[in-house]
């Protein structure tokens, strides 16, 4: 299982590597990560179990957060208490994103950095991503609001980009009020 212990922080030098493209077919090794983000995420998610185990709650985990620089995460999202949707995201590419922008109103946070950062993160409301399932399949998706955030948290993620580089350093809160909180 995935502990807190075994999340790579902010201060790993790999968190800011370019992640490479996965090939199919899928490494084994890589198969079993998933299965053990899913479990993790879950847990983590589930208040008894997140306290058993010691766990920050998250919905979504990179493959480099854990020192594998591969293009792939994985988002565990609670849509209804104790129902979860499970997303396995490979080689994802960003087909196309709304205008309209919006931002986490508590703040984004991140299982990699371990300390409060105030300031927005401008995110689409609404992406259309490409990505691949474990099997290879090809796969289209269009995402909104909370997913969309996550969606493109991950895929920061990928590129070595931590959520508060996208916060303005002069003016944390800048351009609030011309976008939406969600």
């Amino acid at each position: 299982m995935i502990l807190s212990k075994d999340i790579i922080d902010e201060y790993d030098n790999r968190i800011r590597k370019k992640s490479k493209e996965v090939t199919f077919p899928l490494d084994p090794k890589y198969k079993k990560t998933i299965e053990d983000i899913i479990d993790m995420l879950k847990k983590s998610q589930i208040e008894e179990e997140a306290e058993k185990y010691n766990l920050r709650p998250g919905m979504g985990l990179s493959a480099v957060q854990l020192g594998i620089l591969q293009r792939f995460f994985v988002i565990v999202y609670e849509y209804e208490e104790g129902k979860f949707e499970t997303y396995v995201v490979i080689n994802p590419k960003l087909k196309s994103a709304s205008e309209e922008m919006i931002y986490v109103s508590e703040g984004e946070g991140c299982l990699s950095i371990n300390r409060p950062i105030d300031g927005i993160v401008k995110r689409h409301a609404r992406i259309n991503v490409e990505y691949y399932d474990m099997e290879g399949k090809v796969h289209n998706l269009r995402l909104r609001e909370e997913l969309s955030i996550v969606f493109q948290h991950e895929m920061d993620h990928l590129d070595g980009i931590l959520f508060y580089d996208r916060i303005d350093k002069n003016n944390p809160y800048k351009d609030a009020e011309k976008m939406r909180g969600i």
